[in-house]
């Protein structure tokens, strides 16, 4: 068995990324490790009625600080991070030496994943340490 003290769970707050919120919640317990919860900031990526970047920043900062684990004995750091993604999740969980990686998927395909690729799929690519992709049932 793996020895997995540090897992990093990323979010873009989707439905797919929420479910795999549960999944690094219940490792964290059974594992007995700390949490990073990370959220990558992509300027634009606010809601309409956010208007203007230092605006998005705050909001989102905002939504990353309310994410806390019921069980108050799970460690947890929100980090927020700014630029590519799939790059920054890879640097962040290598800086900060972890176990494990945490994500969803939105399960792409066809000529959208071609274009555009998938965060997930770089994450598995480029990560020193195990990704766990969830999707949704």
């Amino acid at each position: 068995m793996i020895s997995v003290k540090k897992i990093l769970y990323a979010t873009d707050f989707s439905s797919y990324s929420n479910q795999a919120y549960f999944h690094a919640i219940a490792l964290a317990e059974h594992h007995h490790a700390s949490l990073a919860i990370v959220f990558v900031y992509t300027p634009g990526f606010g809601p309409p009625e956010v208007r203007g970047e230092k605006g998005d920043r705050q909001y989102w900062r905002n939504q990353l600080e309310q994410i806390r684990p019921v069980n108050p004995r799970i460690p947890v750091r929100h980090v927020f991070l700014e630029g590519d993604p799939a790059s920054e999740i890879v640097r962040f969980a290598t800086h900060a030496g972890m176990d494990l990686i945490v994500m969803g998927t939105h399960g792409r395909s066809g000529l959208e994943r071609l274009l555009m690729g998938s965060v997930a799929e770089k994450v598995m690519r480029d990560a020193y340490c195990s990704v766990l992709v969830v999707k949704l049932p």
